[in-house]
């Protein structure tokens, strides 16, 4: 019998990783360089690599594949890149400029220099129309149907490519929205329609329109590079199913997710989190409680994991735009193997946020950089073998790293290239210990009470460096771990997030009202999920909803029981939420009577998926050394000298091994740095964990 395979492919700025579980329950791993003009290039050259490989043919390959989950980074990086589509905006008269003023807070108050965000939608094409409804839903004014067809002529001579229509107070009712849409798609065929009703039906405009805008921005990008994957993979003899990542950590089809694209703006990070908790919680890490890292190629990307959920936002900014879906609590910043080092005009070593990316890439792949990066100082830093990089399938220009560290970072410091590379090393561990801080002090938690676990293939080099300066004193690393959200894509399910505004007062709170909107929310979920081809045994729903006290600024989001919804359990559910914003911010106000307000409903519909089993390690005893291969002059960051240091073949070594660091562990698709401050143990599953060691040892 022939095997079958899944796939998970996380597309990064740099590589794009292919995670691969086969049917006989054998794993592997495999990267490839990105193509950022046209990332189906390199997810159809994986493929084609991948078959090789297996000794297949790739049409036979790709015929034997059944399910394919795919995280992209095109939404992403044409809202950072600003090259999404052109986009008009249809809303109502005497708001057209609320995309432009916010909410009306300055972000910098101090500073009176510091400039507004461009709108993705210029003033020209925001284009207003009569009509308003109140606040409930009812008609104010009639919408002016021959205002949105003028408007349709002007986006069509414009050459608008997208279209966001965004009505005041249409949350309430959908009326005037969706009889505009039914005209803009009449006049304009071809024009990807976001009308905010579909895409975030809440109040609070500017979130509205802001989401609506960046939904439209990316749609079309979004559509048409689907749209060239899914022929690609057609062609190539793929028959099987394709899912998409969002970024609230589930799947979807892909026709779902161009329905929605922009909930797909952190797509490619986020199935880290769910893979952290396959690699924690079955050895007994709290639950599956931890910090996520990933240092990929081009970006550094944080998260949290509690009770083995990853944390939420329900809003967030990506590039200073606002997006109020729900998405993981992930802080990205610049910072990974192809980060820039530079010099500021004061003088101070800078790493990032610029990178080489993959093409030209640093400067020792050979390919025309000259800019030094993070890469090139861990080769001069003796972390990377040069004939040993990707397992050897591709050689590393030594010579080069050092030519251009020198030059750029040494000669202008007064340093030679080894002490410019340990300095480049020592600012990105600080740079990423920032990011750490961002998830955890920043929200009133102790980093020491989390074991980090790593991903991505520059972040085993680093990791050790980032626990002692946060003192964690435990490190995952997976053997996965270079492409652990291409892995953990294959261990989330199918989700869906829905949203109603109600606003009102628990006194007068309508508990039928709530159970209807709750009731028509998950039906929606369900009707999503069975032409996704879910069974109904294996959906289950989660109610949230949006609370404050009377008079606050902010809400907070409450997991509620779906029994208290039925039950009509009002004071029930007003205990939940003094529960959790004690948690949060340390104090309630229940003892005072102070009135409760619920703002939102959330439903979120989940299509439980099978998940491939984690394949077990062979176990040895401790002695690590059938696994070393030699020893390699290193740095040593705390002695900040240079060390013969022990080498070990990462595959080879077997659970209970024990490496005393400091030494190298080198796998295929990445390095582990075990610092002087660790030792490093292998268990059942061939994680690496690392512990701080005694203060005595």
């Amino acid at each position: 019998m022939s095997l079958s395979y899944q796939l998970g492919i996380d597309v990064g700025g740099t590589f794009t990783d292919f995670f691969v579980w086969s049917s006989d329950g054998a794993v592997s791993t495999h990267k490839t360089l990105s193509t950022p003009e046209d990332p189906s290039v390199a997810v159809l050259t994986g493929l084609s690599e991948i078959a090789s490989g297996q000794g297949l043919e790739m049409s036979d390959f790709t015929s034997r594949i059944s399910t394919i989950v795919h995280g992209t980074t095109v939404t992403t990086n044409a809202t950072l890149t600003r090259s999404g589509a052109r986009t008009g905006l249809l809303t109502t008269e005497g708001v057209r400029d609320a995309l432009e003023m916010r909410r009306g807070i300055r972000e910098e108050q101090y500073d009176n220099r510091f400039t507004n965000i461009p709108p993705l939608v210029p003033r020209y094409l925001r284009i207003p129309v009569r009509g308003r409804l109140d606040y409930r839903g009812a008609e104010i004014e009639p919408l002016d149907l021959d205002g949105v067809r003028e408007a349709a002529r002007t986006f069509a001579a414009e050459g608008v490519e997208a279209v966001a229509v965004c009505f005041m107070n249409s949350f309430a009712d959908p009326v005037h929205e969706r009889a505009a849409t039914e005209i803009l798609a009449a006049e304009l065929p071809d024009v990807f329609l976001s009308p905010s009703t579909e895409v975030l039906p809440t109040i609070r405009f500017y979130n509205r329109v802001s989401t609506t805008v960046l939904n439209s921005y990316v749609g079309p990008i979004l559509r048409d590079y689907l749209g060239s994957l899914t022929t690609k993979l057609s062609d190539a003899g793929f028959t099987g199913v394709l899912l998409i990542m969002q970024s609230n950590g589930g799947v979807a089809r892909p026709e779902v997710a161009v329905r929605r694209p922009a909930a797909t703006l952190l797509s490619g990070p986020a199935g880290g989190p769910r893979a952290a908790v396959g690699y924690t919680g079955p050895v007994g890490d709290d639950g599956g409680d931890c910090i996520v890292v990933d240092m990929g190629g081009t970006s550094f990307d944080a998260s949290l994991v509690r009770n083995g959920e990853a944390a939420m936002y329900q809003e967030s900014d990506i590039e200073r735009l606002r997006i109020a879906l729900p998405m993981l609590a992930i802080i990205t910043i610049g910072a990974g193997g192809g980060s820039i080092g530079w010099i500021d005009e004061g003088g101070l070593l800078r790493m990032g946020p610029q990178s080489a990316g993959a093409d030209p890439g640093p400067a020792c792949y050979g390919r025309g950089g000259r800019r030094p990066t993070c890469t090139d100082a861990n080769v001069v830093l003796g972390y990377l073998d040069p004939g040993f990089f990707a397992g050897g399938a591709m050689s590393l220009d030594a010579e080069a790293a050092l030519e251009a560290i020198g030059r750029e970072i040494g000669d202008p410091l007064g340093l030679s290239p080894e002490e410019a590379a340990a300095g480049m090393f020592r600012v990105i561990n600080t740079n990423m210990a920032h990011g750490v801080r961002e998830i955890t002090v920043e929200r009133g938690l102790d980093p020491r009470d989390f074991p980090i676990v790593v991903a991505g293939g520059a972040g085993s080099l680093h990791a050790c460096m980032i626990a002692e300066e946060l003192e964690i004193p435990h490190l995952v690393v997976p053997p996965t771990a270079s492409v652990l959200c291409a892995a953990g894509m294959l261990q989330s399910d199918l989700q869906h997030d829905f949203v109603r505004s109600y606003v009102t007062g628990f006194e007068d709170l309508d508990p039928e009202r709530l159970q209807r909107l709750v009731e028509s929310m998950a039906a929606e979920g369900d009707a999503q999920l069975a032409l996704e081809g879910i069974d109904p045994d294996r959906i289950e729903h989660r109610v949230d909803l949006d609370l404050r006290y009377v008079k606050q600024y902010h809400e907070v989001t409450v997991p509620i029981d779906p029994e208290a919804v039925e039950s009509g359990d009002v004071a029930g559910i007003a205990a939940s939420f003094h529960r959790e914003h004690n948690r949060l911010y340390g104090y309630d106000l229940a003892r005072e009577g102070t009135e409760l307000e619920l703002i939102n409903v959330r439903v979120r519909a989940i299509g439980r998926t099978a998940k491939p089993p984690l394949p077990l390690l062979p176990g040895g005893d401790s002695d690590p050394s059938p696994a070393l291969k030699g020893t390699r002059s290193a740095y040593v960051p705390e002695t900040g000298r240079f060390a013969e240091l022990n080498v070990y073949d990462g595959h080879r070594l077997r659970a209970g091994n024990q490496v005393v660091g400091p030494a190298l562990i080198e796998r295929t698709d990445t390095t582990i740095l075990v610092s002087s401050a660790f030792d490093a143990v292998i268990d059942e599953y061939g994680s690496c964990r690392l512990d701080a060691k005694s203060p005595s040892g």
